[in-house]
């Protein structure tokens, strides 16, 4: 892996062993625009409650995680857990927010994007209304996500091909985040981000919660209520919740 915290200078705060940004949206996305300007081949995550919960029982995320250029707070249990141990963390940055916005770079400054994930046709029709929101935003290729961990190299071929500046991953938590460690060094984008489930609301197959229930802060309900089999998922809130309460800060 050869993502460089350290030299990113990032301040952090960890929330059960993972070191989180503490940095809002503007300030995430200046450090992301040094980076795609940079030389090497950044990892930056997007740690919701339910990544950091399997994170504890998953040695390989664990270390993806700590060894990651940029950790996103992508949940407001995350922000939540932050603002406990004394951190002042106003926002969440979370992967759909960030596609949307590296994508208006994209077109401001020519970044060559990759989408990489989802369902058959669904990155496609995500990179179709990207382009519409943003006109001239670079994404050069697409490529859907339904594939074994054996064909992890042969895809990531497939993917540097388009020499992408900036690549963004939707094959869920911790899948996105071990495809991108593995195949860094193949792909070699500045920056590969897991984005989770941005696609499926870019395409328009989700709907994003209205800002209403975004500023309650219960977008996940929304979402495991529009896609049942998000509940595995939200199992993991509570537990999450008691292990950053028994921490004790």
């Amino acid at each position: 892996m050869t993502g460089h915290r350290a030299a990113t200078s990032v301040p952090t705060g960890l929330v059960l062993g993972v070191p989180v940004s503490l940095l809002g949206m503007e300030e995430s996305l200046s450090v992301l625009e040094s980076l795609i300007e940079g030389e090497e081949s950044n990892l930056v995550a997007t740690a919701d409650a339910s990544g950091i919960v399997l994170a504890l029982d998953d040695p390989e995320l664990a270390a993806i995680y700590r060894e990651s250029t940029l950790v996103t707070p992508d949940s407001n249990g995350v922000v939540w857990a932050l603002n406990r141990c004394g951190h002042a963390v106003k926002e969440r940055v979370s992967g759909v927010d960030l596609v949307d916005r590296l994508c208006g770079l994209s077109s401001e400054k020519g970044y060559r994007i990759f989408i990489l994930g989802s369902e058959p046709g669904v990155a496609e029709l995500a990179a179709e209304r990207l382009r519409l929101r943003h006109p001239g935003c670079n994404i050069v290729g697409t490529r859907h996500g339904y594939f074994p961990p054996t064909d992890d190299d042969l895809v990531a071929e497939e993917v540097a091909a388009f020499r992408p500046d900036v690549l963004f991953v939707a094959m869920g938590i911790p899948r996105q985040e071990k495809f991108i460690a593995k195949t860094m060094p193949l792909i070699r984008a500045k920056v590969a981000i897991g984005v989770g489930g941005s696609f499926d609301v870019f395409s328009g197959r989700v709907r994003r919660a209205p800002r209403l229930v975004q500023a309650l802060k219960l977008e996940w309900l929304w979402r495991t209520l529009l896609n049942p089999k998000k509940m595995a998922k939200a199992k993991l809130l509570p537990r999450f919740a008691w292990m950053v309460l028994r921490s004790g800060k």
